[in-house]
Parts: structure tokens; C-alpha cells; sequence
């Protein structure tokens, strides 16, 4: 059910913005709408997800009715904040959104083009596990505005999605590829690597399957051991191995190489597109630091510097909104301090860099020895930007450390 919520200031009950809060109209604004269900908890998840059998409270078939009185509030919220501005995009994660009915899923998006509108060439965007896309549910999704659709494959080798608890049909994944295909859905595949018990082939074999998709767009993700998941527990207790920090390096350089050689270009650290229209925007979106509304339990906001999350249980959302109130757990306004570092954290993260002129006067020197031992590229620091190398992306922790202690 997800790690613990952070600490920070009380939310006032309606949900207004600071008074003093500058929110620029110039900023692009994104919601992100947030389905927590899952059919099976995966041992590696710690998303802020439930099973049916652990919502206690909440019911499955009124969530998109709960979600959309969240939508209201926040209408009314930016309204007074007087910056009323579309939605450039839309993102529906999860959970698996698409264990709702389609027509749910077209209803929250109805409610967040009624209460904000959205921009021209909006990119709208749906989370599916494999097992659930039909060609009927792509078709309702396409109609109500749906522009892409991310499919969970993770692996297409047997034993590493059993060591992951993923129990969908590796088969699957091509149909619901081809059904989004049918409706002129953009697509992006989403991979994980290093599983326990996967090697350097199976890596190589889901990237071949991935590829043969000819997908838009590739996210590849290094499994992260999380605290308080089954898999943590297991490692724990020496039932499976930890994952192997050399082999998921060779394993990047796979995935890097192999996507490079069939016309795709990274812009994130773990993000490949065949073309710069097929980027993410919505993740971009956070990466550069832009505004965005979480909807959902246990969502995150950001809006002009102020940051809140909801309460994490789909009950207690549920219960806050039908008394009137703001599901916002808490919020904070990190100081300049924390927004410098978390600035080079994000922005360094991404192909076009981040300025050097934004770096600290005292850190600016450190980008000469990140060149020096191939961190960052040269030429384009020389250009005033600071870009990973591969090496860089594979040591992106040590290159953010430098530059800000």
C-alpha cells in the first residue's frame, strides 16, 4: 500500500492556495489522475495501490464519482487563485487504471476538460496492464480523448515476471498493442531490469520482443528494492538474491545501445522515443519543475513552488471529499536551498541538460572534473549546459552530489 506519506503543514480544509502564492499563467499545467486498484499486488510495488480485498470502505464502482467532486474542488481552488489555465496533459496511472470501465475512465476526463479544459494537441494518457485492453476499451478510450497508451510489459520472459509477481499473458501484451494500433493510439512500452534470477539474455530477449512492438516510445526502469515490500522481505530472508548493481549497469547499456541502433533517442535517464513528438510531455513535465494537480489517494501536487499530497486510503479520500472537504493530507514551500537541489536532481536527469549559469557560484568548477572523468558532456558544456554521457546516466547520483555539496 505504498510508503508512508512525508511531514509537513497542515492543509486548510478547503483546499485554497496561499494567498501570497505567485502562480504564473506561462507555466504549463498537467494532471495526473491516480487509480489505485490492483487485481495482485506485485512483490516489488510500492505504489499507493490495493487489492480488492484491502479496500475496506471503498468502493471500486464509485471511485470515478469520488475522483470528479476532487476535480470540483480543485476547479473552484485555481479559479480563486485567478490563473486559470488548459491542462497540456493528462495522465491517468496507477494501480492499473484500466481495471475501471473505460466509460469511468472518459467520465474523469470529461470532468478535468469541463473544469480546466485542455491545450490543443493535449497529450492524454493511460496506464494498461496487458490482460485488460480489448479492442473495445481502446476504441472507448480514443473516443473519449485518449492519445496514448503505456502498456506494463516489464519482461516478455516467464520466470522473471513470475520473480516479479507480474501474472499477466506475456502474449497479451501484443494485443493490447495492436488494439491501441487500431485506434491510432500512440504507444510506449514500460520495462523493468533486474529481477532476481534475470540475466544479460532475458534482458536481451525483452528488449527484442519490446522493440519488434515497434513502440513509440520505451521506458526502462532498474528494479529498486523498496523497503516494507514482499521482495525487501525476501531478499531479507535470502530467499532471492539482491539485485546486482554491476549487471543492471550492463544491463542499461543494453537497453541504451540496442534502442539507439533501432532509431530511438534518450531525453531521460530511464526514457527512449522514437522521435521528440513522442516524448512524454506529462513526465517532462516534472522533470522540469512544472505545475500539476495529483488527483486520487495519496497523490502529489505542485503548484508555483507549494507542494501537497492526499490522505493514502481510498476510504479516508473517499469520506474527506463527500463531507466537502480537501483530501489534502498536508503541504509544504521548500525553501531556495532545497529547490536548487532538487533542480540539478531533476534537470540534469534530462537530454537537454540544465544550465551551468544555475548552478551555485561555488559548485561551477566541479563541472571541469565531471568532464574530465566522462560524466558530462564537454561540448555541450561548453555550450553552457550541463548533459550526461552514458556514463553520467549510469552515475547520475554521483554527478548530482558533486554538483551541490
Amino acid at each position: 500500500m505504498g510508503s508512508a506519506l512525508p511531514v509537513g503543514d497542515p492543509a486548510p480544509a478547503d483546499g485554497a492556495l496561499p494567498a501570497d502564492l505567485a502562480v504564473d499563467p506561462a507555466v504549463p499545467f498537467g494532471v495526473y489522475l491516480h487509480v489505485p486498484f490492483c487485481r495482485v499486488r506485485c512483490g516489488y510495488c510500492d505504489f499507493n495501490t490495493y487489492t480488492a480485498t484491502e479496500l475496506r470502505g471503498a468502493r471500486q464502482d464509485q471511485y470515478a464519482d469520488t475522483l470528479l467532486r476532487e476535480v470540483e474542488l480543485a476547479r473552484g481552488v485555481l479559479s480563486g487563485a485567478r490563473a486559470p489555465r488548459a491542462a497540456s496533459t493528462v495522465f491517468f496511472g496507477g494501480g492499473t487504471p484500466t481495471l475501471l470501465p473505460p466509460g469511468d475512465l472518459a467520465r474523469m476526463l470529461d470532468g478535468v476538460r469541463d473544469a480546466f479544459g485542455l491545450t490543443d494537441g493535449a497529450e492524454i494518457t493511460v496506464e494498461a496492464n496487458p490482460d485488460t485492453v480489448t479492442d473495445a476499451v481502446a476504441a472507448t478510450l480514443a473516443e473519449a480523448g485518449v492519445t496514448r497508451l503505456s502498456v506494463g510489459m516489464q519482461s516478455s520472459v516467464p520466470h522473471v515476471l513470475a520473480a516479479l509477481d507480474r501474472t499477466h499473458d506475456p502474449a497479451n501484451v501484443r494485443t493490447a498493442v495492436a488494439a491501441a494500433r487500431g485506434v491510432d493510439l500512440d504507444v510506449s512500452v514500460d520495462l523493468i531490469y533486474g529481477a532476481p534470477g534475470e540475466s544479460l539474455d532475458d534482458w536481451r530477449d525483452s528488449l527484442v520482443t519490446a522493440l519488434g512492438l515497434e513502440p513509440d516510445h520505451v521506458s526502462a526502469y532498474a528494479l529498486i528494492v523498496e523497503e516494507g515490500t514482499k521482495l525487501a522481505r525476501q531478499i531479507r530472508r535470502g530467499e532471492v538474491p539482491a539485485p546486482d548493481d554491476d549487471l543492471q549497469a550492463d544491463m542499461y547499456e543494453l537497453a541504451d545501445g540496442m534502442l539507439t541502433g533501432a532509431g530511438f533517442s534518450w531525453y531521460e535517464v530511464s526514457n527512449w522515443a522514437r522521435d521528440d513528438a513522442h516524448r512524454a510531455r506529462h513526465n517532462l513535465a516534472y522533470w522540469r519543475g512544472d505545475d500539476w494537480w495529483g488527483f486520487g489517494p495519496g497523490a502529489h501536487s505542485h503548484i508555483a513552488g507549494l507542494r501537497w499530497w492526499n490522505v493514502k486510503h481510498p476510504a479516508a479520500y473517499a469520506q474527506r471529499l463527500a463531507a466537502g472537504t480537501s483530501p489534502a493530507a498536508a503541504r509544504e514551500r521548500p525553501d531556495a536551498v532545497a529547490r536548487a537541489l532538487e533542480s540539478v536532481l531533476l534537470r540534469t536527469r534530462i537530454r537537454e541538460g540544465m544550465p551551468v549559469a544555475d548552478l551555485p557560484d561555488d559548485r561551477r568548477a566541479a563541472v571541469a572534473g565531471l568532464i574530465a572523468d566522462d560524466l558530462v558532456d564537454g561540448a555541450a558544456a561548453v555550450g553552457g549546459r550541463v548533459v550526461l554521457t552514458l556514463r553520467g546516466r549510469l552515475l547520475a547520483d554521483a554527478v548530482v552530489r558533486a554538483l551541490t555539496e
